[in-house]
Parts: structure tokens; C-alpha cells; sequence
């Protein structure tokens, strides 16, 4: 079967992306097995607080009734009035009717044999340029260059200009921290054609190298590892089946170097002589 029969369907999101890049085994353990740890309940719970505060700025967003949550939610409410007088203009916007608004707004952009799928929080967009939003509800913004070279950031951006009629440098991503200490903060980024030119040529490669490893897989093999000693393989629930669990050979060296030193210093107090009391 030819790799573009078994790929052509395969959507790929900017998370998707992120992991192959990080480690593509890791990838391979979960989307294509399907192999899953459970949850930390801490994390379950602040992933569930996260998705009803994008449920109340899309009902926000689409003129519905949100008083109800807000009553019933502490915490939203909260986050909502913080956010309101941070950013008042996005929660009541001049409605002009040349102004196109949508929550959850969703896009697709076919490369190579793969469906590139992502969700805009918020789109913006009039006839001069278009702002994507992205709510974030975790407490600290994270390293702005950091941000920047995330696949959200690169591919969002990069998907609007694919699929629309803006030029680069009319687009725009704006990320809001909205539980930043109780004063909710934003970072935001201006696209432009060297930055669309630079993710074109890293997505293509990234695509490339994933057709190859799925061929691979395909054919019995296994998707690459991250080097032995990788960060990414310390906090990873696949670890212990990639045999990356056990201590490296220059660990069993200190290993073994700690261990003559703690026998030396016995045998040492072996040698002291008893003092009667």
C-alpha cells in the first residue's frame, strides 16, 4: 500500500505537531497506538476549568445569557471581571457591521497528503487586516521566544494567510493570560512574509520526515527517539517501554563512585575504637 493511501486523511493539529517534533516516538506511542496514562487529577481539573471558560467567552461571543455561570462559578466569575476591564473593547466590541466575529472558528488547509486543522478562539478580521485570539487560563505566561517558535503560534497564523486573502503582514495573534496573578496579561505577535516563508519550509520538512517514519512504521519499524539523556524523557509516561528509564552509563559511574566512597568511609568507622561510656 502506497504511504499517500494510508496519510491522505490523517489530520494533524498544531499539538500534533508539536509532540512529532519534540519526540517522535512519543508521537507514534500516542496517535497512532493510541496509548494513554491516566490522568493527574490536579491536571484533569484544571483542564476542565480551562474548557468552561472557553465555553463562556464563545457563549459570550454569540450574545448568550452568561449570568448563570458566572453565579454558579467563583473562579469564572472572577477571570471574567478581570478580563472585562483588561481588554473591555473585546467583550464589547463597536458593532460597525463591517467587522467579522466568530468564536471557535475553524479552518482546514490540505499539504502535502495531510489535513492541517486548527481552531481560532476568537477571529477578527475586517477588510484591512484579521487578529486571532487565544485564551490561555494557566497562571504564568510562558517565554515569549518560546511562544513565538510554538506550532500554535507559527501554524495559526500561517494557516490564515494560506486559506484568505490577507497578505502576512495584515495578520496578527494576540494570547491572553487571563489568570496572570489576577490581572490578566497578553502577548502578541505580528506575522510577516519571511516569518510565512520560514514556517512553510519547516511544516514541509517536518511533513516530509513524517511520511518517511510512517513508511517505516508501516513496514514493521519504529518512529526515531530523542538522544539517550533527553529532558524530554524525563517527565515522559513512556519512558519505562522506550527503556529510557534506566540510569545511563554515566550515571552508573557516579553511581558506582558514590558507592566506593560510602564503603571507604565504613570501613573507616570500622577501624574507630569503641569509647566506654
Amino acid at each position: 500500500m502506497k504511504i499517500s493511501a494510508q496519510t491522505q486523511l490523517l489530520r494533524l493539529s498544531q499539538g500534533q505537531l508539536n509532540l512529532l517534533e519534540r519526540c517522535p516516538r512519543q508521537f507514534q506511542h500516542t496517535y497512532l497506538e493510541q496509548l494513554h496514562s491516566p490522568c493527574d487529577p490536579e491536571h484533569e481539573e484544571r483542564q476542565t476549568l480551562g474548557s468552561r471558560f472557553h465555553l463562556l467567552m464563545q457563549q459570550q461571543q454569540m450574545g448568550l445569557p452568561i449570568d448563570l455561570f458566572l453565579l454558579e462559578d467563583p473562579q469564572l466569575n472572577s477571570w471574567m471581571k478581570a478580563f472585562a476591564n483588561a481588554a473591555p473593547d473585546i467583550l464589547t466590541p463597536t458593532t460597525n457591521g463591517q467587522t467579522f466575529r466568530e468564536s471557535e472558528h475553524y479552518r482546514i488547509l490540505q499539504v502535502q497528503d495531510y489535513l492541517i486543522t486548527v481552531i481560532y478562539d476568537l477571529l477578527i478580521a475586517d477588510n484591512q487586516q484579521a487578529q486571532i485570539l487565544d485564551w490561555k487560563t494557566y497562571p504564568k505566561p510562558p517565554n515569549k521566544r518560546n511562544l513565538e517558535q510554538n506550532w500554535q503560534t507559527r501554524l495559526y497564523m500561517y494557516v490564515l494567510a494560506e486559506t484568505s486573502d490577507y497578505l502576512p503582514e495584515n495578520i496578527s495573534m494576540t494570547y491572553w493570560f487571563v489568570q496572570s496573578d489576577g490581572n490578566p496579561q497578553n502577548i502578541k505577535f505580528n506575522y510577516s512574509i519571511s516569518q510565512h516563508n520560514q514556517t512553510e519550509k519547516r511544516l514541509h520538512r517536518l511533513l516530509n520526515d513524517l511520511t518517511k517514519w510512517l513508511e517505516c512504521y508501516y513496514q514493521g519499524g519504529q518512529f526515531p527517539q530523542v538522544p539517550e539523556g533527553s529532558k524530554a524523557c524525563d517527565y515522559c509516561q513512556y519512558a519505562t517501554r522506550c527503556e529510557r528509564d534506566q540510569p545511563t552509563s554515566e550515571q552508573m559511574s557516579a553511581i558506582k563512585s558514590t558507592s566506593y566512597g560510602i564503603d571507604n568511609n565504613l570501613l573507616n568507622l570500622a577501624r574507630i575504637q569503641e569509647i566506654t561510656l
